[in-house]
């Protein structure tokens, strides 16, 4: 297996029109050590305005410079912020405001940084936010993307030379005392519903059973959510717990994994919890859809919140917060789970 080790990690900008580059920018300027290896592959100009932004002053703007490769990082000096050029913007777009051109800009550093890792030219890629309108305007290349999670997956699969059905991803969010996998991502809350199966939630428990023992080093204990309230109390209040949810329970022990429940999905987050200094009952969540496993996490704070990306061959993680439109341009926006994002990827690569 190639040593990823000594290869830049990529940090991709994100919406120019959101709080990205921002963030991006003062972890730069608050954290130079930790952002240390870490490639920018964005806009210099967008990059240059954000670092005056954040009050790093024209010195910190001026340390922004362009690589003319990912291998060139190793020659940056301290305190300088380096920037792939890898999107087309004839001027830094306007805060707050959804536009194609920034939508195609975020998904046109995606694509590069994706391809790049998949190359082995980078170790990983932490992906700062980007707007999901925007995405869709950008044009029929990414308007069929949800979202980060869906672009990469079939950048993943085209490098592999597979279907995109071949290669199930999950998402999976972090902090320090709970992380949550979610069956199902981005769907309407009707067809999350619809897509809570047998087989959806058994390829669930497996992907989470791999991707956590591979990060904790040993087999993790899983716990997973009802869909209906108190779990369907036996069939009262909905039938998914005991026609799909449990079989796919018990298949998976079978396999040998260590899985439990399912559980009423509003006490058994905090079953799992593990405050500082203490473990939880469980290591793992696994939840029928999205606002059922994030809202958990997010509660215990977004600042230290991760989200990152199962079942691709490269490691992605990102913050778990959005564009943040509403206070992109104004300098405040916390920079705090990029850091966590950065940190979480440099220990899954090892």
């Amino acid at each position: 297996m190639q040593d990823l080790r000594n290869r830049p990690l990529a940090i991709t900008m994100g919406d120019p029109a959101g709080i990205g580059p921002e963030i991006i920018a003062k972890a730069f300027r608050d954290a130079p050590a930790e952002l240390a290896g870490c490639v920018v592959v964005g806009d210099v100009a967008s990059l240059r305005r954000a670092a005056q932004l954040v009050g790093g002053g024209p010195a910190l703007a001026s340390s922004v410079a362009q690589l003319d490769a990912a291998d060139h990082w190793q020659s940056v000096p301290p305190r300088c912020i380096p920037v792939l050029q890898k999107c087309e913007l004839p001027a830094p777009v306007p805060f707050g405001k959804i536009s194609a051109l920034a939508g195609k800009a975020a998904a046109d550093c995606i694509v590069w940084a994706a391809r790049a890792t998949l190359a082995g030219e980078c170790a990983a890629m932490v992906t700062a936010p980007i707007h999901k309108e925007a995405l869709a305007a950008a044009g029929a290349a990414f308007a069929r993307f949800p979202g980060h999670t869906e672009l990469l997956q079939a950048e993943a699969a085209a490098f592999l030379g597979k279907d995109v059905s071949a290669l199930p991803v999950r998402m999976m969010l972090a902090n320090d005392e709970l992380k949550t996998v979610l069956v199902s991502i981005h769907l309407s809350l009707r067809e999350a519903i619809a897509a809570v199966t047998f087989d959806n939630v058994l390829q669930t428990l497996r992907i989470t059973h791999q991707a956590v023992r591979s990060a904790s080093g040993g087999r993790p204990r899983i716990a997973v959510a009802g869909l209906n309230p108190h779990a369907g109390e036996g069939g009262l209040f909905g039938r998914e717990e005991v026609d799909i949810i449990a079989p796919a329970i018990a298949k998976a022990r079978e396999e040998g994994l260590d899985v439990s429940g399912p559980f009423a999905p509003d006490t058994v987050f905090m079953r799992a919890r593990a405050p500082a200094g203490q473990g939880g009952e469980f290591d793992v969540v696994v939840a029928m859809y999205h606002d059922q496993g994030l809202i958990p996490v997010k509660y215990l704070g977004v600042e230290q919140g991760v989200n990152v990306t199962l079942g691709l061959p490269l490691v992605r993680t990102s913050p778990d917060h959005g564009t943040a439109f509403d206070i992109a341009g104004s300098g405040r926006a916390d920079a705090s789970s990029l850091l966590a994002a950065i940190r979480m990827a440099r220990k899954l690569v090892g």
